[in-house]
């Protein structure tokens, strides 16, 4: 068996959870399938799977093999579509990373309306609020917001957001706005994420950049709680101005020193560089690209 065939027999295995049922996919013999997988195992020197009678695991090596696994015989069939003129219907996964409430709010809507538009796509969407390595972890597409480093990745830029602080109608006409950074040691904070109780917050006011220390009796691990919990009148919170866009329309919280906002956070489309794109990835990042370019709260 050559080495492609053993590499499809393993993700066969890995997504059935079996080399039983990856065998009945495969039309082949379990045996034959255990020995395309062990011989993999052999030559590439490393577990790929924790074998038990009732269950087969992925290891660690496994996970990340699992991964190129699939890129690279996605790409070997895209190289043959290509190769045959099958350019009219671009097919097949295509992997997409963006931060959870990014994702949940505003991705979720475009990526909808993508499989609508090409039928013969899949996606598989990871949405992490952390840095992920396109190329280690085999993703084709992700969605960032921030400052990007230079790097062999092509990145599209498609949007802005801002830094915002926001509170409840009724926790401002209680404790009153704030007209200045510092007047932020007087009131109630939220935080969230990973930031530390009394991390700093930067502000920006005529070219000029200020940092304060308010100090936070309620740290939460994510955006959305820590919305609730402003939303409940509760203090003020920092976010990005996508995540509070509706609620700020709707009138359950209002923003505040608006005139202190850092610059705004650059959004954009990363994937790999444009030689090495597949037609499918191309399809999904034009569509990315057009989609998210004419989200309002992105502008």
């Amino acid at each position: 068996m050559d080495h492609l065939q053993a590499m499809s027999v393993f993700v066969a295995v890995a997504e059935e959870a079996g080399f039983a049922p990856a065998a009945r996919r495969l039309n082949m013999s379990p045996p034959s399938v255990t020995r395309a997988v062990s011989g993999l195992e052999a030559r590439l020197g490393a577990r790929l799977l924790h074998r038990t009678t009732r269950s087969v695991r992925l290891t660690e090596a496994g996970q990340r093999y699992l991964a190129d696994c699939r890129r690279i015989l996605l790409e070997i069939g895209e190289a043959d579509r290509q190769a045959a003129g099958v350019h009219a219907a671009p097919s097949g996964l295509v992997t997409v990373t963006a931060s959870v409430v990014f994702g949940r709010v505003i991705l979720l809507p475009v990526l909808l309306d993508l499989l609508d538009r090409y039928p013969e796509i899949s996606v598989s969407a990871l949405l992490v609020d952390r840095v992920v390595h396109l190329l280690d972890e085999g993703i084709d597409v992700a969605v960032r917001i921030a400052e990007l480093p230079d790097s062999s990745l092509t990145a599209v830029r498609v949007g802005s957001v801002r830094r915002v602080l926001c509170a409840s109608p009724d926790y401002l006409a209680k404790r009153g706005r704030p007209r200045r950074p510092a007047d932020l040691s007087e009131h109630e904070i939220v935080s969230f994420a990973s930031a530390p109780l009394g991390g700093e917050w930067t502000f920006a006011r005529d070219g000029k950049a200020q940092t304060v220390r308010p100090v936070s009796r309620l740290l939460l691990n994510t955006a959305d709680a820590a919305i609730a919990a402003a939303m409940a009148g509760r203090g003020i919170t920092r976010v990005l101005s996508y995540m509070i866009a509706p609620h700020v329309q709707s009138g359950a919280l209002e923003t505040v020193l608006a005139d202190y906002e850092p610059p705004a956070v650059p959004i954009h489309v990363v994937h790999k560089e444009a030689g090495q794109t597949s037609a499918r990835v191309r399809a999904v990042v034009d569509h990315l690209c057009q989609a998210l370019r004419q989200v309002p709260a992105l502008r």
